[in-house]
């Protein structure tokens, strides 16, 4: 396959269209706003561009971030509507995020970018998150569903969630955030800034939510930007994170749950290794106030390494040197690691470039007031894959019985154009992909390639009757490319290449909303949701080999909810007392037809149309309820509640006897979480404490490789000092 990188010269494509400049509004209405000329790619924006916006859209403020003392991303987003997010490890630091009841395995149903380029280490080949930064090192995070979320992909179903880092300050200063708590939990957190340039690192180290799961990450971030003139401008970044943990794959069965409790976890010689950098460049073109051309260009390295002894409850590699090990799990007894003689090495390299040229045009076409918005993207990703086997416990090399390389080349165009009407705005737009890819098996020969071209159309409308209310309503077509998806067979750790088309995702996603604060210190934005997929791809497993991937047609429909209340500007209070709420209303996610294997055809094990769809609660809700002192003391409650799921496609609602725990109903649960703030009066110091899972709640959040659960109650407390 010829690979090639394509040269983007868009700067001069619309000048032959006579189009009128539009001198006014560029700065605030542009999608690709700047502060202080700060090249920056948004998805949401700033707040004065909510009355045009044809879409859900959530700002996660700095404020708010600090004031809740966020422990994990999962903190963050569950004050969004419509977004689930399921822990694992207890740092969230492989997140498992969905959006309006899509399965939030790895968060292959969402797009994730940090200053609006791609955060995932391969978007279009390998959507599955085994890596996040830590949600310090942002300023703040947009969530936008919606119509408008073409300008943005590949994945282009669920919504968009833009991670901003801070903006380089020109004063020189620093903060230092040093916290600890139990479980052998330690953070700190160092930020210096000034002349243009921040530099942010931070160590974050304890105990994950289960027995022997040590967890330890270092994250580096460095940031500069520089306005040449009033015309040109660039921004840097440069990133590196580190993860060595020692975590395991697989979770517990039912009889281990029962019989040892929910931190057991016998897997001690499990660990968990990443090196990631990150290098980008985005140019700004400003010409008068009615164009912006922004360019930006991206490389990332991820290397992934991870060594286990079990990948889900019923592997039996282990079974080879210590008989009826998997079958002494099922029956809950305990089981010696040490003994088991084997090992897989799960090895990964990811190589990601690409480049990104945007352009916001305000013109007066046709005599009507627009705003268009233009780009593409060359994007090339390739996948170094490999597994080795161990042969004793603690082993790191062995015989290496996969090697396999994936290339993808993708090609993108998207275009979008505004229409201001009055109270009435109306945004069409497209987006077309082109992703080609090939795969091939080095341990064989063989090997294969593949390629697609699709049209992603949709279009937005809003209606503002007064500049305190904004209807809006959108239609958009769902896509998300397919992995290249080597299908690898093992019996007998003999390497069988069965190479299985895996179709692309695609849906009619539509909403319609209301968004309004119709009395100072009170927001509300309601919506109604309604995704219809002619296919989707549903959860699986292919590194566990028993819960192979299934596709099918699906829908979800629903309502959701965002508020907030505020004594300050609702009654002229000196204190404020207020009260957040994200609920999520999901009364369908429906398997519309039978869900088929991808290895073979046949049903997935135990679908039925009409069943409810796994990992799609009915209820998810977090409400917040705080005090705001004169002198700046805070002091928050927050009560978390998700709704009982099913896990498996047959809607198991009792977990078999002598069950793998890879089926069963997870039961709801409430969580509450508290956290406390005192600035310290003339010093530029705040002392915090946080209580997470403040009762010590013990409940179940995932079974697709066997019963993981949720973090036990954690105690934190750190000072914040800035200079």
């Amino acid at each position: 396959m010829n690979r090639s990188v394509p040269v983007f010269v868009l700067g001069t494509a619309l000048s032959g269209l006579g189009l009128s400049p539009l001198a006014a509004k560029a700065a605030e209405e542009a999608v690709l706003a700047s502060v202080a000329h700060v090249p920056v790619i948004e998805v949401v924006g700033a707040a004065e561009r909510l009355p045009e916006l044809a879409g859900s859209a959530t700002v996660l403020e700095d404020k708010e971030l600090e004031a809740a003392h966020v422990f994990t991303v999962n903190e963050a987003l569950r004050k969004v509507p419509g977004v689930q997010v399921r822990d694992e490890d207890g740092f969230a630091l492989r997140p498992n995020i969905g959006i309006r009841g899509l399965n939030p395995t790895r968060s292959t149903k969402v797009l994730l970018l940090e200053d609006g380029l791609p955060l995932a280490y391969s978007p279009y080949g390998d959507n599955a998150s085994y890596y996040h930064p830590p949600i310090e090192r942002f300023a703040r995070v947009e969530v936008l569903k919606g119509a408008e979320q073409i300008l943005f992909g590949p994945q282009t179903i669920g919504g968009v969630i833009n991670y901003i880092t801070p903006t380089p300050p020109e004063a020189r200063g620093g903060e230092l955030s040093l916290v600890g708590g139990n479980r052998d939990y330690f953070n700190g957190h160092l930020s210096l800034g000034g002349d243009g340039m921040l530099l942010d690192v931070m160590r974050k180290q304890g105990a994950g939510s289960r027995d022997n799961e040590d967890i330890a990450v270092t994250d580096v971030n460095f940031k500069a930007t520089h306005a040449f003139n009033e015309q040109h401008a660039v921004t840097f970044r440069a990133n590196y994170y580190a993860e060595n943990s020692d975590v395991g794959y697989t979770g517990i069965t039912d009889a281990e749950l029962r019989n040892f409790g929910y931190r057991y976890n016998p897997f001690e010689n499990d660990e968990f290794e990443i090196d990631r950098y990150g290098l980008s460049v985005t140019h700004e073109y400003r010409h008068a106030a009615n164009i912006k051309f922004l360019t930006s260009v991206y490389a990332t390295y991820f290397g992934r390494d991870w060594w286990r002894q079990s990948s889900t409850t019923t592997d039996t590699q282990c079974d080879a040197s210590v008989p009826g090990f998997s079958a002494a799990r099922r029956a809950g007894l305990a089981v010696d690691v040490n003994a088991c003689d084997s090992v897989q090495g799960r090895l990964r390299n990811y190589y990601t470039y690409g480049v990104e040229p945007r352009l916001v045009l305000n013109h007066w076409l046709l005599g009507v007031e627009s705003e268009f918005q233009a780009g593409g993207r060359a994007h090339f990703e390739r996948q170094d894959r490999s597994q080795v086997n161990g042969t004793a416990p603690e082993a790191r090399r062995g015989v290496e019985v996969e090697d396999n390389e994936r290339e993808v080349d993708a090609y993108s165009f998207f275009a979008q154009n505004r229409l201001l009407l009055g109270q009435f705005t109306l945004t069409p737009g497209v987006r077309v992909e082109y992703v080609d890819t090939a795969r091939d098996n080095n341990l064989t020969g063989a090997g294969g390639a593949s390629d697609l071209t699709e049209v992603v159309p949709g279009i937005g409308a809003t209606y503002n009757p007064r500049g305190d209310l904004t209807l809006f309503a959108g239609l958009h077509k769902g896509f998300a490319p397919p992995r290249v998806e080597d299908l690898i067979v093992t019996p007998g750790g003999a390497p069988v290449a069965t190479f299985t088309e895996v179709d692309a995702e695609e849906s009619w996603n539509f909403e319609a909303g209301v968004r309004t604060q119709p009395h100072p210190g009170m927001t509300i934005e309601s919506s109604y949701f309604r995704n219809e997929f002619s296919n989707q791809i549903a959860v699986g497993s292919v590194a566990g080999g028993n819960i192979p991937l299934s596709q099918g047609k699906a829908l979800y429909e629903g309502l959701e909810l965002g508020t907030r209340l505020e004594s300050a500007g609702l009654a002229d209070t000196p204190w404020n007392l207020y009260l957040n709420t994200a609920y999520t209303l999901l009364p369908t996610a429906r398997q519309e037809d039978i869900f088929r294997r991808l290895d073979n055809g046949l049903a997935a094990d135990g679908s039925v149309a009409g069943n409810r769809l796994p990992y799609a609660p009915r209820h998810t809700v977090t409400t917040t309820l705080g005090f705001t002192g004169v002198s700046g003391w805070d002091l928050r409650l927050e009560a978390v509640h998700v709704d009982s799921q099913f896990s498996d496609f047959a809607n198991t609602r009792i977990a078999p006897l002598g069950g793998d725990g890879l089926r069963g109903v997870i039961k709801p649960y409430l969580v509450f979480n508290l956290a406390a703030t005192y600035p310290l009066p003339n010093l530029p110091a705040t002392l915090f404490v946080t209580v997470k899972n403040l009762f010590d709640r013990d409940y179940i959040v995932d079974r697709t490789r066997g019963i993981r659960v949720g973090a036990p109650l954690l105690v934190q407390g750190g000072i914040n000092l800035r200079f």
